[in-house]
């Protein structure tokens, strides 16, 4: 091998063992300016969620119970494969906040499966944002969009004292798959577009012996490139964080986390992935899991969010 082709792959194999992040142009989230008309800052004080009860429990028992819960600005609406939230409330920004902000949102949970019928394992409600239907259709990668929400971790007495996911903050996005046509021996096949969920998950593990001497709170992610959650972020202290995502051009997914409410920055990238080995092709919306024990008695941890909002840099 000449000195020139040795040069050459020394280049490829330095590059190789650079993270993801490194190699590809990364999008931080924020970056451009706020999607018009979605999203919420929660600073209305007349702001209002009608509940529309009983929410839907699809999942469960195959009830769509129409119609669905939604916020009066027309920005949120129920989950019908899962449900709201028991609680969605406006409340006075927490201590450390925004700056100028005076409203942000409470999210709380019972119960989580179906009412009056404890599953007595975990389950979640969704609190979703109106993004792709207002919008008219989902954002192309190629306008380099991203997400942005500051989320407040309570004291860890408020928290439920159970082990496991307490909360989500997620995205769907579309990747085209190939999918078998003409049936089973046919060797056809055709390309669409398919949704899949993507985020940050907030684990929980209580205290419980001398292997767990304190309380612990993680951070994973969904996904990595064969569809498996991986931890990502330990958090170290409770209070306001900034968690982002950023669609780059070229089909990777950007995670972001610091903890604060200052904007994100290059610093502050978590990790880059290709969840699922797929091109992330466009975003759809933004959403909130809420998780209890579903036993009928003990609330979920109270979440409080502020300014979720959509961005695009093209």
């Amino acid at each position: 091998m000449t000195i020139r082709l040795l040069a050459i792959a020394a280049v490829f194999a330095i590059a190789n063992l650079l993270p993801t992040s490194v190699r590809a142009q990364v999008l931080v989230p924020g970056t451009g300016h706020p999607v018009a008309g979605v999203g919420d800052d929660f600073e209305d004080a007349s702001w209002e969620y009608i509940f529309n009860l009983p929410k839907s429990t699809e999942d469960i028992n195959k009830n769509q119970n129409a119609p669905s819960g939604q916020s009066k600005n027309g920005r949120w609406y129920e989950g019908m494969k899962r449900g709201q939230p028991d609680v969605i409330r406006r409340v006075p920004t927490p201590e450390g906040g925004l700056a100028g902000s005076k409203g942000s949102l409470l999210l709380q949970t019972l119960q989580s499966g179906v009412a009056g019928h404890p599953s007595y394992h975990m389950q979640q409600d969704d609190f979703i944002a109106d993004v792709n239907y207002k919008l008219g259709s989902a954002i192309s990668v190629s306008r380099s969009p991203s997400v942005v929400t500051r989320v407040f971790f309570p004291p860890l007495d408020k928290w439920e004292r159970r082990n496991g996911a307490s909360f989500a903050f997620r995205v769907a996005t579309e990747a085209y798959t190939n999918k078998r046509s003409g049936g089973l021996f046919s060797r056809g096949s055709s390309r669409s577009l398919e949704t899949y969920w993507l985020g940050f998950f907030v684990d929980f593990r209580p205290k419980s012996d001398a292997k767990d001497s304190k309380d612990t709170i993680e951070m994973r992610i969904r996904a990595d490139e064969s569809g498996q959650d991986f931890p990502a972020v330990k958090v170290t202290k409770t209070g306001w964080w900034t968690l982002g995502m950023s669609f780059s051009p070229d089909g990777q997914v950007h995670y972001f986390a610091h903890p604060g409410v200052a904007d994100l920055t290059a610093k502050d990238l978590v990790i880059s992935k290709t969840p699922y080995g797929l091109r992330c092709e466009t975003f759809k919306t933004m959403f909130f899991n809420v998780c209890s024990g579903d036993d009928g008695r003990t609330w979920s941890t109270p979440w409080i969010i502020d300014d979720p909002t959509v961005y695009v840099a093209k």
